[in-house]
């Protein structure tokens, strides 16, 4: 997923003020157990089948607001690690998906055409956007860790 950000708010823009720093809000979620991209894709860990469960970071759902569709390719298209593959259209934005690995997808999350605010409220769980079955074992290994994918969120 590619978000760009604006580097100076726009002067007529709402700023949150909080009289306590432990009023401030939550870090993102990031859960020990998945491999993430530094385009703000999570990847779960592979089945004994080779399988994947793909989704977008809680940071990346936050950052785009509310999703009103996601377009994902169909199963049994095969993908190419870093290409884009499909597109997540929010009210403030579109942002393109990256494939996070290589592979075919088996599985895409037909939830998702009825409901895409599932994204925005569990993107790790019900907001999950595809299945693939890797092309290369290994491919989860060269993503980054939690702890990788935090600094760079920071």
């Amino acid at each position: 997923m590619c978000l760009y950000f604006q580097r100076w708010p726009d002067p007529g823009a709402a700023v949150e003020v909080f009289d306590r720093p432990d009023e401030r809000r939550a870090m993102s979620n990031i859960p020990e157990e998945l491999s993430y991209t530094a385009e703000h894709e999570w990847v779960s860990a592979p089945n004994a089948d080779g399988i994947v469960r793909v989704g977008i970071t809680d940071f990346a759902q936050d950052a785009l607001g509310d999703v009103v569709y996601a377009q994902m390719p169909e199963a049994g298209t095969e993908i190419k690690g870093n290409d884009v593959v499909g597109e997540v259209e929010s009210t403030k934005s579109v942002s393109d998906i990256y494939a996070p690995v290589s592979g075919e997808v088996i599985a895409r999350n037909d939830a998702l055409d009825t409901d895409p605010s599932l994204i925005n409220s569990d993107p790790y769980g019900d907001g999950w956007l595809i299945e693939v079955k890797l092309a290369e074992p290994d491919a989860v290994d060269s993503l980054l860790s939690a702890s990788e994918y935090e600094q760079q969120v920071g």
